[in-house]
């Protein structure tokens, strides 16, 4: 051999008739079954392969790989071995130049077939599979770095490689016996790290493709224990950038997957939830902390990443939460109309495990995103999340929003209230607030919460009480800034509003109580000046006022925990400002009513077993808080008190509307129209107008009980009278209506008048008038 080697290196144009002989000679031996013969010249070819580095190498190369395919194609478990071993070894050479012509298809497939290896012996099995797997490896160290072969990327190789791979892995029994260089799974997975380390960025979706179609071809969502292992290293394999690559791919396979198993759906979102919290930690962490000193110096804050926007994650992730609603919804539709009660909530729960692992996705994915990009989340998600007109038993909406609102906007800090909350996300977040279930209401608090308190202290105010001593609790506050004054002038009367009408929902329990006492406090912390202390010192009174006039029927636990909001709020208030006359009408009050009215309170009212009065006593004046006292009290500089005097009245919007619910502009209006033919003329009106009289308008005691006779009445005349009586019913209807619109539109369509003359018709003959330009009347957009 020593002289071989010494004659190659010498004459290495000797080489090629060299490895032809060598390769004869093996050929014939692997025939006859001489297997020393074939051993000793294969250790000859390696040693020949491993000593010669020349250009003249590339010809004994086409003769050595001839051989080892030849090895390969034999049944021998040995001979396959020692041809996938002497294949490694060539792997490992780096050649000087690239190869124009050699390819290795033959062995990407004999590789593949070896790793998918069925031997009856266990251990020959194993040898066998392990070699496929060391093959498969060298055959990738030998392509991705060499640019002419490409081609290993392609569909049609990686197909064969990454399931072999994965089949392996999946394949783990017996690990802790074997040795990582003979334990399939773990050489198996080694060799998985290494391509997609190699992976390109042009490459990385025909590397992951197959990892997908290997998953639903074996059935492996549910459980989906492989899965998420599987797509743990493909994340910490490949490099960061590359992350959104593999997020879109996962994206792209729920989707194509929506009518799948609901278990199997859930499967998938969970490996979507694993891949983004991974790639959360490379690229949303390191943007975290800065994420908002771009306000004034850099104006185009940098993305989360370039490849599907944040948006399109969201997008998608709520799709199919609304598919998986719409599933539930018929599969209980369906279930009433059969006899299968069990299987219909089995159906049920598995859907409810696809809306929780979306749902948990989507607040952690919003959780981990830089600041900037919080609200614009939230403002997606209000919109395409289906609130209004959903009960919340179809749709777990409370849930939403506690997985997604709260995630997302936890630890959130803007220099600007205005920044946080925009109107396109502060509108529809109040509209939310009106809605019909007192947990609902709990969280939409719990979110402002999140956003407005700055400075941390949520945890101090937790739980509404008397607070004996403001001061001990160590409140961190900032002078409020400009920007936030303009915010609070802009929507500080729609917190207001929200705020008020949130008190006299019927279903407040103790923690909405708590909630709205929390609100009222950082707001008083964070935004609050001498115009905003007044704005919240008259709503506190309206808050009073509403509770003790009692003109929507409330229940009587609702108007004590109005008063004890009042008074836990006021309390803290006038610490806060630290003006001794305002704390000491505000204790005077409190001690009066620890003697005499325990119940109006927040220590007592809030008790399990806490005695509640049939009534209010709204004589004694001594036990509520008088406006006229507080007015005194801030007469001072800085408070313009003459303000109290107006009594707060809520803001008139049309967010009533939304949630199905009548309010008092509706019933002015209907005030109007039943009215409007015996009132006076204007001027007359104009001097009657008074207080009492609006609140006399407002009072809608007669009309409710009308409004419901009325209702009963129609609904028992479709429900009983014939089908003509109510089709010539709503045939007078229509005709009534294309009437009064013909006479509108005889009304309004004219041709206008023009100084060449007017055109009119009248006995049947056409006359023209003509109409100087000065007398002419123009609609005032018209005018300049």
């Amino acid at each position: 051999m020593e002289k071989l080697t010494f004659y190659a290196v010498s004459a290495p144009e000797k080489l090629d008739r060299i490895g032809a002989y060598l390769a004869e000679r093996l050929s014939r031996d692997v025939v006859r079954h001489r297997y020393g013969n074939v051993v000793i010249a294969m250790e000859a070819l390696d040693q020949l392969l491993m000593a010669c580095h020349s250009q003249s190498i590339k010809p004994f190369v086409e003769s050595f790989l001839h051989m080892v395919a030849k090895l390969l194609e034999s049944r021998e478990p040995d001979l396959q071995v020692l041809g996938t071993n002497s294949f490694v070894k060539f792997a490992n050479i780096e050649e000087d130049t690239p190869s124009y012509h050699r390819r290795y298809d033959f062995f990407v497939s004999q590789f593949s077939a070896m790793c998918h290896s069925t031997h009856e012996d266990t251990e020959t099995r194993t040898r066998i599979r392990v070699a496929g797997i060391k093959g498969l490896q060298g055959v990738v160290r030998k392509t991705v770095n060499d640019e002419l072969q490409a081609i290993i990327w392609e569909p049609q190789h990686m197909d064969k490689l990454i399931p072999s791979m994965l089949f392996n892995m999946q394949d783990s029994e017996d690990l802790d016996s074997q040795d990582g260089e003979e334990n399939p799974a773990a050489l198996a997975e080694s060799c998985f790290r290494e391509l997609l380390g190699r992976a390109a960025y042009g490459n990385m979706n025909n590397a992951v493709r197959p990892v997908l179609v290997h998953l639903d071809n074996h059935h492996l969502w549910d459980p989906n224990e492989f899965a998420v292992s599987c797509f743990r290293i493909i994340m910490y394999s490949i490099q960061a950038q590359h992350s959104h690559h593999v997020i879109q791919q996962v994206l792209n396979h729920l989707d194509t997957h929506n009518k799948n198993t609901p278990r199997a759906r859930a499967g998938i979102v969970q490996v979507l939830l694993e891949t983004v919290a991974i790639a959360a930690k490379g690229s949303v962490g390191e943007l975290q902390d800065d994420a908002f000193t771009f306000e004034s110096e850099n104006p185009t804050p940098p993305r989360l990443w370039l490849g599907p926007t944040v948006l399109e994650v969201f997008n998608t992730l709520l799709k199919h939460l609304r598919m998986s609603v719409d599933f539930e919804l018929g599969e209980s539709s369906r279930r009433n109309s059969s006899t299968s009660v069990s299987s219909g909530r089995g159906k049920e729960s598995e859907e409810r495990i696809v809306q929780n692992a979306i749902i948990q996705t989507i607040g952690f994915f919003g959780g981990n995103l830089p600041d900037y990009q919080r609200a614009e989340v939230m403002m997606f998600i209000m919109g395409k999340v289906p609130v209004y007109g959903t009960p919340c038993h179809t749709l777990d909406t409370c849930g939403v929003f506690e997985n997604n609102a709260a995630p997302v906007t936890s630890g959130f800090k803007s220099k600007s209230m205005a920044a946080a909350l925009p109107s396109p996300f502060l509108d529809p977040l109040f509209s939310i607030s009106l809605m019909e279930d007192s947990e609902l209401r709990q969280l939409v608090f719990e979110i402002l919460h999140n956003i407005i308190d700055r400075h941390d202290n949520r945890a101090k105010l937790r739980g509404i009480r008397i607070i004996p001593n403001v001061a001990a609790l160590k409140i961190k506050r900032e002078k409020i800034s400009k920007q936030d004054v303009a915010f609070m002038k802009k929507h500080g009367q729609q917190l207001y509003r929200h705020i008020y009408l949130g008190c006299k929902e019927e279903d407040n329990v103790h923690k909405n109580f708590e909630l709205l006492f929390t609100t009222l406090a950082i707001l008083t912390i964070e935004l609050a000046n001498e115009e905003v202390v007044i704005d919240l010192i008259r709503l506190s009174i309206a808050l009073q006022d509403m509770a003790l006039a009692n003109e929507e029927n409330m229940p009587m636990f609702i108007r004590c925990g109005i008063m004890a909001l009042v008074a836990a709020y006021l309390n803290f208030l006038s610490q806060m400002i630290a003006n001794p006359p305002f704390c000491q009408h505000v204790s005077k009050v409190i001690e009066l009513r620890s003697m005499d009215a325990q119940h109006l309170l927040p220590e007592h009212i809030f008790r399990d077993k806490c005695p509640i009065p049939e009534s209010l006593d709204k004589e004694d004046r001594l036990l509520y808080f008088q406006t006229a006292d507080m007015a005194e009290c801030l007469a001072g500089p800085g408070y313009n008190a003459e303000r109290l005097s107006v009594p707060y009245v809520p803001q008139v919007t049309d967010e009533d509307r939304l949630t199905r619910r009548k309010s008092f502009v509706d019933t002015i209006s209907l005030q109007v129209d039943i009215v409007s033919n015996c009132l006076p003329d204007k001027s007359q009106l104009a001097e009657e107008i008074t207080f009492e009289t609006l609140k006399k308008a407002i009072d809608t005691t007669g009309l409710e009980e009308q409004e419901r006779e009325k209702r009963r009445q129609v609904m028992e005349k479709f429900q009983k009278a014939p089908f003509e009586e109510i089709a010539a019913h709503c045939e007078s209807k229509a005709n009534m209506l294309h009437d009064r619109l013909a006479k509108i539109f005889e009304l309004t369509i004219r041709p206008p008048p023009s100084p060449s003359g007017v055109v009119s018709i009248s006995s049947g003959h056409t006359q023209h008038q003509s109409v100087p330009v000065y007398e002419m009347k123009f609609p005032d957009l018209c005018v300049y």
